[in-house]
């Protein structure tokens, strides 16, 4: 099937068919999409809030904390980092590489060291030959390349702990030399040393007293500098209703956009003293649905499974209310979000999941009255992608942080590539036509026979020019055609500045410190692509497409049984938490409802992700249409004329086909095995 539409008119505004994506794994889900217009998707402009009345509180009391654990140890490998693969090597008379780490929030550092393994070329001249390390730009200590031929080394260095920040560095850094003199070539390939995968950080650290102050949320239920995965315990109320539901879901979803890359484990618990030490814990739901609520220390009354304000009198129903407190003999942070009422319940995570409003949260317990109601974004706009507008500048884009790029200057023959994040949208497609107009700058002293900018795309270069002024250049210009094959969903610009000095030393050595390159930030594009969506297609799932636009999920619905087991509920978590690292928006609007609860509405306005087993799959219907691949029984399967029975069938396999329904698409995924916590839609 395929949608085509015109430049001219944007994706939104055209109705799409959608897709039907069936899948054999340990659970499955079923995912609808329609098309929406613009007006539809964008709800209106809310009118000025009314006045709230004050809700009297208790009074003001400073935020409790979390004890301290015990003091520990902690060993950070060097290979856990992608970079060092089998061994982190060295080369030419000068080199380094740098190892970021992180240091947990509630850590603070006892005693540090890097422990190092390595060895090297022997054709290294010793008193002219070292290897350096710096952490945080200061150097911890330095030892001569003298090892013979074929032996390890091993050093020790320690680490002061007032110069470990939040964010750190280490850097290796090694000259290497041949010759007593000089040496002759910087690119000899005797001209090496390799960094062993098993040398190590060592922290040993006190942990802190943890604040349970909303002023710094998401921690501690997220600690973005945490060097292990953060672990999430999630209550599982007495009885399961589309509000819970809904409820989890959105807070889920919230969750993978905090971790965005970081690791996440999450898992059910149904009882306080399930809770280990190393995980925080989530309640939400009314006092009278989660009884764990009344076994917590909160900030305000609670009496006959009603909230009570100061006067003693039941909150409102629409009133939310979040608390931060502890369990597990006050060894465990515990988030709650609850209220009298579903509504206020739904209002107190809705909190949370809208990052412009969360931002004014402070105190140990928040008290939510009014919120207010943030519009969805346009369908095709997606803030880690490439504007949806032919013409913008490379200060339009955003850096992998979030943040907007800045002129950036590089320095020596060897700089490092300026890189930014140059993704198309899913459903992008360009025609040849498309420019881009790069504006640089570059220092005096280059020799202009062996100097060059370049730029490329996913590493393969779309052009480049010489650097032809000996007295240096002020913002040049160097217009590029972009291949329309070239720009992906996943992929990133490189513009690199290769620079050679006029002049050189004695034996070849480069002096380049005065060699600069800048990449400015009025760097422009034009883009020539029309809209243009294949479905199905499995290769868009991993960008979300379609079901994340728009970005805040308010399109989307998710279907579970009428009676969901617990792993049912763990592949919603997973789905929620996909879709949320997925997507970026102010708010997120994603719904759940049991099959048996979902209005017609709902399913022919919403993108459906059902989940189930194939005993209990909300529609059935997937399981009988006709076209190519079908589940069988007894872990039958069956492509074409081909058919297998496997015994057992621990594996799964996503596949689209129309929707039965009304033309728009759905993805389903079923075993008949029972499946395991970690399945996991969309991978």
């Amino acid at each position: 099937m395929k949608n085509r539409f015109s430049p001219a008119r944007r994706w939104s505004r055209r109705s799409i068919k959608s897709v039907l994506l069936t899948g054999l794994l340990l659970l499955s889900c079923c995912f609808v999409l329609m098309g929406r217009s613009v007006d539809a998707q964008t709800a209106p402009s809310p009118a000025a809030a009314p006045a709230v009345s004050t809700i009297p509180l208790p009074a003001a009391a400073p935020a409790p904390t979390v004890d301290p654990a015990d003091p520990g140890t902690y060993v950070l490998e060097f290979n856990r980092s992608p970079i060092v693969g089998n061994r982190l090597r060295l080369d030419g008379i000068y080199d380094e590489s740098r190892l970021a780490f992180t240091r947990p929030r509630n850590w603070k550092p006892a005693n540090m060291q890097v422990l190092l393994k390595f060895r090297h070329s022997p054709a290294l001249y010793a008193s002219r030959s070292n290897l350096t390390v710096l952490v945080n730009g200061t150097s911890i200590g330095s030892t001569p390349l003298n090892m013979p031929e074929g032996q390890i080394a091993s050093v020790a260095y320690p680490i002061p702990p007032e110069i470990i920040d939040d964010y750190n560095e280490i850097v290796v850094a090694g000259l290497q030399n041949n010759s007593p003199t000089c040496t002759q070539d910087p690119f000899d390939p005797s001209l090496w040393t390799e960094i062993l995968p098993d040398s190590k950080l060592v922290f040993k650290f006190e942990p802190q007293a943890i604040p349970l102050n909303f002023s710094q949320y998401p921690y501690p239920i997220f600690d973005k500098l945490s060097l292990e995965a953060n672990r999430i315990a999630l209550m599982q109320p007495q009885s399961i209703d589309e509000a819970w539901l809904t409820a989890v879901s959105r807070y889920q979803a919230s969750l993978g956009r905090i971790a965005d890359y970081r690791v996440m484990e999450t898992r059910l618990v149904s009882k306080l003293d399930q809770v280990e030490e190393n995980e925080r814990l989530i309640v939400i739901g009314t006092p009278k649905s989660q009884s764990a609520i009344a076994s917590l220390k909160l900030p305000i009354a609670l009496k006959d499974g009603k909230l009570l304000d100061a006067q003693q009198k039941p909150l409102p129903d629409n009133a939310g209310l979040l608390v931060m407190t502890s369990a597990e003999q006050n060894k465990v942070p515990v988030l709650v979000a609850t209220g009298n009422s579903e509504a206020g319940v739904a209002k107190a995570v809705q909190f949370l999941v809208q990052e412009r409003d969360q931002q004014i949260g402070t105190g140990q317990a928040i008290v939510v009255n009014e919120l207010t109601q943030v519009a969805s974004p346009p369908a095709r706009e997606w803030p880690k992608y490439l504007p949806d507008r032919d013409r913008f500048t490379l200060s339009d884009l955003k850096n992998p942080d979030g943040t907007t790029p800045q002129d950036v200057t590089v320095w020596g023959s060897h700089a490092p590539a300026y890189e930014v994040d140059f993704r198309a949208l899913p459903d992008d497609r360009f025609v040849p036509g498309s420019t881009m107009t790069l504006r640089y700058s570059y220092g005096p002293q280059v020799n202009p026979l062996t100097s060059l900018v370049e730029v490329k795309i996913d590493n393969v270069a779309i052009g480049g020019d010489r650097l032809s002024s000996i007295n240096g250049g002020e913002n040049e210009e160097l217009q590029l055609n972009i291949p329309p094959e070239a720009v992906k969903p996943s992929s990133r610009m490189q513009i690199n500045f290769r620079l050679d000095p006029r002049e050189r030393r004695s034996c070849s050595r480069v002096t380049d410190q005065q060699l600069w390159g800048t990449v400015h930030t009025d760097t422009s594009f034009d883009l020539r692509r029309e809209n243009l969506a294949e479905l199905p297609n499995l290769k868009l799932m991993q960008f979300g497409y379609p079901f994340t636009a728009p970005q805040d999920l308010s399109t989307t619905a998710i279907v579970l049984p009428d009676q969901p087991t617990a792993d049912d509920l763990l592949l919603l978590l997973s789905v929620s938490e996909r879709l949320g690292r997925l997507s970026q928006a102010d708010s997120i609007q994603l719904t759940v409802a049991r099959s048996g609860k979902l209005s017609e509405d709902l399913r022919k306005e919403r993108n459906l992700i059902a989940i189930g087993t194939q005993a209990n799959f909300p529609y059935p219907e997937v399981f009988t249409a006709d076209a190519g691949f079908k589940l069988g029984d007894r872990s039958s399967r069956q492509w074409q004329q081909s058919q297998i029975q496997t015994l057992p069938d621990p594996e799964g396999l996503v596949k689209q086909i129309l929707s039965p329904w009304n033309a728009i698409a759905s993805c389903s995924r079923s075993a008949p095995k029972r499946p395991t916590a970690s399945s996991k839609c969309g991978n």
